[in-house]
């Protein structure tokens, strides 16, 4: 006989199938509207986003926010990459990779200028990868680890010598390591921004929203709307009250369950896109019970991974630290398969009997989240209390203190498979093979082999249950079918609205 929980879950997977139902109507990735008129270069875009940056301290803030609405848009660096996470030209023109992989050459398109008006140079590239490269402070200190020197031969050429190779390096330059910075600019970054992107940064009001506005002397192409107004809606339903209410022209990160109010309606089109957003479960492998491998394992196997995906909607399964969408995805459903009774088993070898644990989780995300784990880990004998706090206090006690027991946060930052490479890092995790192999992929190079190596670290962090990986997002975006051009891949980590059309 299944127990209430049992049937408390299965009610809500059937209360959410209209919302997932919603979901088979969604047009697939292109982010395009029914609107037929002419694209206006006057218009305004007016966008709704979930999580807003406490600052905009790119240099020295972690968080997706940031990258979200600032890279592409606003800051720019040498190469960046595509909504599906290829490498693409950025400030250089052209780049060269000697055959041992330790001498990157880089040439600087012509004509770039910084918003406060100063001429793109190879300086500015040398001082702001020089800065990384030195201070450990700076977000990517690490991801330049065998980065010795940035040079430059002449004022158009960067030339970054390595002390090894690093599979990883031009990826890591599409992200705030790469950002080009004025040598000389004196700008308050917490507040205010000096890039070369398509848009000038006109205001931010926090708990409010960001004004973008077309930048005249943009170095590329001009952007195909006059500005953009992005609104910081944290609230789900007040997102679609906005969108129906005409203050939106699109709405990003639909919960599916709301998504019927909006396909179709109020000239609103969904689409459903692709991601590396992981929905993390981390474990504190450093502290008690959770540095039982045996305890981590049983609350994974707890989980019904295919319901729980089901229920929340807008998402697929995924078993491991990478997924899909990038090197060395394997599926390792093998791992973790529903098996409650197994889980009580573990517990009992692990000597744990009314185990009591602790779930942070930021207060943004959907109650389903919560609800589903405090239900599953029920019928395995563990009281899952749940502590929801704001966003930037999530950074403060878990991912800087680490100061937590279970956390719950999206990681949607594509090839990160380095925190689990990294015992510093807040899942406390310190496994030396898994550190051996992540060291190796970097150096090889050969794609493919990285991939494989990868491949194999991510099944041994699986098989030690280092963290459960709910699911992977396949992110809903409402779009008025009067936008054009509207990415709908990745939205969580990066957001270029430089091609987005509004029709007249």
């Amino acid at each position: 006989m299944p127990t209430l929980s049992t049937v408390l879950r299965r009610a809500a997977v059937a209360a959410l199938a209209i919302g997932a139902v919603a979901l088979a109507g969604c047009t697939p990735t292109q982010g395009d509207g029914a609107g037929t008129g002419k694209a206006d270069p006057d218009a305004t875009l007016r966008v709704g986003l979930v999580l807003e940056p406490g600052n905009l301290d790119i240099r020295h803030t972690t968080g997706a926010a940031l990258e979200q609405i600032l890279l592409d848009n606003v800051y720019e660096g040498l190469v960046t990459r595509t909504p599906q996470n290829e490498i693409a030209p950025g400030l250089a023109s052209d780049y060269t990779i000697s055959p041992d992989g330790l001498t990157y050459t880089f040439t600087l398109h012509e004509g770039v200028v910084f918003h406060g008006g100063g001429a793109l140079t190879a300086s500015d590239v040398v001082t702001s990868y020089e800065a990384v490269r030195t201070d450990a402070s700076i977000n990517g200190n690490a991801q330049f680890a065998h980065v010795t020197a940035v040079t430059a031969p002449d004022e158009k050429t960067v030339v970054l010598t390595l002390d090894a190779p690093d599979q990883n390096l031009l990826f890591s330059l599409t992200g705030p390591a790469g950002i080009v910075f004025d040598e000389g600019d004196t700008t308050d970054m917490k507040v205010a921004a000096n890039g070369t992107g398509p848009f000038t940064l006109e205001s931010w009001t926090q708990g409010d929203g960001i004004a973008l506005a077309r930048f005249a002397d943009y170095w590329g192409e001009k952007t195909q709307v006059a500005a953009v107004d992005v609104a910081y809606i944290p609230d789900y339903t007040a997102g679609v009250n906005a969108a129906l209410d005409g203050s939106l022209d699109v709405l990003t990160a639909v919960l599916p369950e709301l998504s019927s109010q909006l396909d179709g309606q109020a000239g609103f089109t969904l689409a459903q896109g692709k991601s590396t957003d992981k929905g993390t479960v981390a474990f504190n492998n450093a502290v008690a019970p959770l540095d039982d491998k045996r305890v981590r394992e049983a609350l994974r196997l707890a989980v019904d991974h295919e319901a729980f995906a089901e229920t929340l909607g807008g998402a697929v399964t995924q078993f491991g630290p990478i997924p899909a969408l990038d090197p060395g995805y394997e599926d390792l459903s093998d791992v973790a398969p529903y098996d409650p009774e197994r889980a009580k088993e573990l517990l009992a070898e692990a000597g744990q009997k009314d185990l009591e644990l602790t779930l942070t989780i930021p207060s943004h995300y959907s109650t389903t989240i919560p609800t589903f784990l405090v239900s599953a880990y029920h019928d395995i004998g563990v009281e899952l209390k749940v502590n929801t706090v704001e966003f930037p206090t999530w950074i403060e006690d878990v991912y800087t203190n680490h100061d937590y027991e279970l956390s719950f946060v999206l990681h949607v930052e594509p090839r990160d498979f380095s925190n689990f490479a990294n015992p510093a890092y807040y899942f406390g995790y310190d496994n030396a093979e898994v550190q051996t192999l992540y060291a190796e992929a970097m150096a090889t190079l050969d794609a493919d082999e990285s991939a494989e190596l990868l491949a194999e670290a991510a099944r041994i962090v699986s098989e030690d249950h280092a963290a459960d990986w709910l699911y992977t997002v396949e992110p809903i975006t409402a779009i008025g079918d009067h936008v054009k051009g509207f990415p709908t891949d990745s939205t969580n980590s990066r957001l270029d609205l430089s091609a987005v059309s509004v029709l007249g």
